[in-house]
């Protein structure tokens, strides 16, 4: 059985940490570590973290609290310390969806040569209500790189092998990481495969980091610099990435992936947080 290991970074987020921690214990998946790498949070994260770490059933759960360089170097820290097959991060405020870690190492274990999985997700307001759903498609490295970063980075699991390769994130990117990290391990060669699956929630707020839209396209383009052979004008990368949109549209039209996100319309406004109510269990199986 692969082991699977979530790494949660962590900044005064005990508001919403507890959903993330639950969503990782509630999972019917039996070999599973959760790290959580805190940035010395002054908010209660640490007397949440405590508590939980001295009650039985939660031996899966490890957890440091320390000063920290930012996200990328939390993350970079919980990979160091992770024991798993495969490791993921979830982002303090996201949580996973039910049967997500079983499904990803099913797939993970039918396709040993994919170095990175990646699945659905959906985004959901602060109090866990439904805003949409997101199908992905099968990986196409033209569309990550002109279109940009379509696969959400909570439903992304990366093979040990990875990460032993010394391939971890770049620091120096402050929105873009998860986008540069994609980027850089497929241009050196390794193997993405999409899972037809909901793996997890993305809470959609002010504060996401991916909001940033001026350093994104900064950042974004830097990247493209980088890993482009065309070497063009930054004008000349926009217009790519409105043809590779056109590319991608048609990938999940041809999957199905927007028929699926139009199944999820009907529930919107509901409580999506499956691990603290039957009704919401219930309805996160649907979408």
């Amino acid at each position: 059985m692969l082991k699977l290991t979530v790494v949660t970074p962590s900044f005064n987020h005990a508001d919403f940490l507890q959903d993330a921690l639950l969503s990782v214990k509630e999972q019917s998946y039996p070999s599973v570590e959760h790290i959580i790498v805190d940035g010395a949070s002054t908010d209660h994260t640490c007397d949440l973290l405590r508590k939980n770490a001295a009650t039985p059933g939660w031996e899966h759960l490890r957890w440091i609290s320390e000063p920290d360089k930012g996200q990328s170097d939390a993350i970079n820290k919980g990979f160091r310390m992770a024991t798993g097959d495969l490791m993921a991060w979830l982002n303090a405020d996201d949580y996973l969806l039910p049967g997500s870690l079983e499904a990803i190492a099913q797939y993970a274990a039918a396709h040993p040569e994919v170095d990175v999985v990646y699945g659905d997700s959906i985004f959901v307001r602060k109090d866990g209500d439904l805003l949409r759903a997101k199908k992905e498609h099968a990986f196409d490295f033209r569309v990550l790189l002109y279109r940009g970063c379509y696969i959400q980075s909570n439903t992304t699991f990366y093979r040990r092998r990875v990460i032993d390769e010394g391939l971890l994130l770049q620091e120096s990117y402050r929105v873009c990481m998860d986008y540069e990290y994609f980027v850089r391990l497929a241009g050196k060669g390794k193997i993405f495969g999409y899972l037809n699956y909901p793996v997890a929630a993305f809470r959609w707020q002010g504060t996401n980091r991916s909001l940033a839209t001026k350093q994104v396209r900064k950042e974004r383009l830097q990247i493209q610099d980088n890993w482009s052979q065309l070497r063009l004008p930054h004008a000349c990368y926009d217009l790519l990435s409105n043809m590779f949109r056109i590319k991608r549209t048609s990938m999940k039209l041809f999957n199905g992936g927007y028929w699926g996100e139009l199944k999820a319309l009907p529930y919107r406004g509901m409580d999506t947080r499956w691990f603290r109510s039957a009704a919401a269990q219930d309805l996160s199986k649907s979408v």
